[in-house]
């Protein structure tokens, strides 16, 4: 794709526009009318739907760390210390937290590293990328450890995790919650994944891509408004780096895994359709067996790349999870 498309198509994208109807729904659940507008234009009558769904607060949800202990015996431990949970029929090892006596991260449990306190689309998008034992994995954005960790307990800690992370105080969250939950197989490098030198190519990348957080309103209602459309495209193109890098990164057959926790087409389908332009040796690879919605295939007049099609997304609305974008991406070549 060259400059003059970019721009192109950035001007349709990233257009401030809003309709009388996108306004009246921002006022009433407090949104940027921009949001509402993307949201009335790609989901039609859906979009009250999901503006309804992110005032509906999230339980918490925590992940057994079966290389610690079974997931019956934690089960178990937490019942006898008044917890009431819940499996997650689409995670493994995922569950609900339905009543807390105390706060789930305050348990001997917890400290012990038998789980880590994770929301269930986080937890899926490792599902989807499918760790593979032995291999060498980079996460390029990796603090403050919940995808890491879950990389290594898929792995029994048998993979050479690769974990990178720019800011000193995230990188010690990092290592404490490796640790405690009981991995040794890392590395941690203190750095912008888009500056990282590796000498050898990677079997798999994992780009929980830095985003406007807009899937996770339902946690935080900052998000409603946090994030004006200049600072939406700035995170664009950050993103737009680290696939692009993440992609160089891995040798072929190799994998790329790339998610971000947003419901903006500006932070998942727009961003792989722009990367895979000049990439004919890549394709995507649509896992089977989880509850995903189809990726949108075009925005504004904007046709994105018929591979989009291979990505997926999660929405408050549909699955009750967090708002995601999530694309595997295979290297041929």
């Amino acid at each position: 794709m060259d400059k003059h498309e970019w721009e192109k198509g950035d001007e349709l994208i990233f257009s401030d526009r809003s309709t009388p109807e996108a306004r009246r729904l921002a006022e009433r659940y407090g949104y940027l009318p921009y949001i509402v507008e993307r949201y009335l234009e790609l989901l039609g009558g859906e979009a009250e739907e999901l503006l309804e769904a992110n005032e509906e607060p999230m339980s918490e949800t925590i992940r057994c760390n079966d290389f610690k202990i079974s997931c019956g015996e934690l089960e178990a431990r937490l019942g006898e210390a008044g917890f009431e949970i819940e499996r997650v029929p689409f995670l493994p090892h995922g569950y609900i937290i339905t009543k807390a006596p105390i706060s789930p991260g305050a348990t001997h449990e917890y400290l012990k590293g038998y789980y880590y306190l994770q929301d269930p689309g986080s937890m899926l998008v490792v599902y989807i990328m499918r760790p593979r034992p032995s291999a060498t994995i980079l996460d390029m954005a990796a603090a403050p450890g919940g995808k890491s960790t879950q990389i290594l307990q898929l792995t029994r800690d048998s993979a050479l995790l690769i974990a990178v992370e720019p800011k000193r105080d995230r990188v010690r969250a990092l290592r404490s919650n490796l640790q405690r939950m009981g991995f040794s197989n890392y590395i941690i490098i203190k750095s912008d994944a888009r500056n990282l030198k590796l000498n050898v190519k990677v079997d798999q990348v994992l780009l929980d891509a830095p985003s406007s957080g807009e899937g996770i309103i339902r946690k935080d209602k900052r998000r409603k408004t946090k994030t004006a459309l200049s600072d939406l495209k700035r995170i664009h193109y950050l993103q737009l780096e680290l696939l692009n890098k993440a992609l160089d990164a891995v040798g072929s057959g190799g994998s790329v895994t790339y998610a971000a926790c947003s419901t903006a087409v500006e932070e998942g389908e727009y961003v792989v359709h722009k990367v895979l332009q000049d990439r004919d040796y890549v394709a995507t690879e649509r896992p089977a067996g989880f509850p995903l919605s189809e990726a949108f295939e075009e925005y504004r007049g904007v046709k994105f790349d018929d591979r989009v099609k291979g990505c997926g997304r999660l929405f408050p609305h549909r699955q009750g999870t967090e708002g995601f974008f999530i694309c595997n991406m295979r290297r041929l070549g």
